[in-house]
């Protein structure tokens, strides 16, 4: 049941990460945000890396041609992912963007099954499907008049991709004939290392001007790093140990800590449905667990 704890602790980081970029949404552009959340996620993971092999020694990765092909193919749809989810921030509230995002749960579903091989009990299928009703609840708070076509399309496009993201993921780290945690740090490091390369280059050469911003007053932006890397870590040691759909339904209790942040941080209000959305979401992780 390592997986769970691992999902708990990538929630409620991930939380908070999405609560910081919310913030730099507001002073930064979509890229410099994005950027944001892997600028010093780098020489952390590249640090727990070489902990796990100070404390448990063990080979050096042998990467395929597949393994090569999910890490680089996960670090652009991650990237993406995260663009859209700030142009959602930008759309509607933080709570509605965030909850938009998590209908990556039922996505990942039905990709894993379609083409990744995954296979649910139907109490998994009943958890990912009742975790997606408390998902359209967060969505549309009003609704669905409350919510654009626009909006919902972005909201699909951005769950769709990290939902590949997350397939990806755990095909990498399936593929290292290594021992966990080590597979899962290495898909960890070089993901994030890839997405902070490919984004520094392209701000060096495009948008200058937002890199320097990024470093005039950095607290917010090391925060979200800080808070993007561990919630990274649990995700990708979670998806070493369990299926992409059964990790990210229980996954969802990030709403739970998103509401939270959203009511006493952001200062925005938490309406009845949304307690109703929250318990749904508990009973999703209850079957999901069984």
């Amino acid at each position: 049941m390592s997986w769970v704890f691992f999902t708990v602790l990538a929630a409620f980081s991930q939380s908070w990460r999405n609560a910081f970029q919310s913030r730099l949404s507001k002073e930064l552009n979509v890229v410099g945000v994005t950027l944001s959340r892997f600028l010093w996620a780098s020489p952390l993971a590249a640090i727990y890396l070489l902990i796990l092999y100070w404390y448990q020694p063990t080979s050096l990765p042998d990467f395929s041609a597949e393994s090569y092909f999910f890490i680089f193919g996960a670090s652009i749809m991650q990237i993406v992912a995260t663009g859209l989810m700030v142009v959602l921030f930008k759309q509607k509230n933080f709570a509605i963007g965030a909850g938009l995002a998590k209908s990556e749960a039922p996505v990942a579903a039905f990709l894993g099954v379609l083409f990744f091989g995954t296979s649910l009990s139907l109490l998994g299928w009943l958890g990912v499907f009742v975790g997606a009703i408390a998902v359209f609840l967060l969505s549309c708070p009003n609704g669905l008049r409350s919510i654009s076509l626009k909006t919902a399309l972005i909201g699909l496009a951005c769950s769709t991709s990290f939902a590949l993201t997350s397939l990806w993921i755990r095909e990498a780290s399936l593929r290292l004939d290594m021992p966990f945690p080590h597979r899962a740090a290495w898909v960890l490091f070089s993901v994030i290392l890839i997405q902070t390369i490919l984004l520094l280059l392209y701000m060096l050469v495009r948008d200058r001007q937002t890199l320097k911003a990024m470093f005039v007053k950095p607290k917010l932006v090391i925060m979200t790093s800080i808070a993007s890397f561990v919630g990274s870590l649990g995700w990708f040691s979670a998806m070493s140990l369990q299926t992409v759909p059964l990790v990210k339904t229980l996954g969802q209790i990030e709403v739970f800590f998103t509401i939270l942040i959203s009511f006493f941080w952001l200062k925005e209000g938490v309406k009845r449905k949304d307690i109703l959305a929250l318990t749904l979401i508990a009973i999703a992780a209850v079957l999901v667990m069984w």
